[in-house]
């Protein structure tokens, strides 16, 4: 997997980063397209924005939530 140097550069207000277009490729992101930024392990992991999964993700949550109880009592 090829790394790539990112310049953090002024927007506007605003700071930023361009991609390249290898990477908005592999990400099959084009101009317009939302991207998740989420913390991974060994740093930070940028990928394609899932409306669906999103939602899905949510709704999970909010169960969890809700059934907590049951749920540590299943897991006993």
């Amino acid at each position: 997997m090829q790394h790539f140097s990112l310049k953090i550069i002024q927007i506007g207000n605003s700071l930023g980063v361009t991609l390249p277009k290898e990477a908005l490729a592999a990400l099959k992101a084009e101009k317009g397209d939302t991207l998740t930024l989420t913390p991974a392990p060994d740093g930070f992991r940028l990928g394609s924005y899932d409306a669906e999964k999103s939602k899905q993700l949510e709704v999970a949550r909010k169960v969890m939530k809700n059934r907590r109880h049951a749920l540590r009592e299943l897991a006993k």
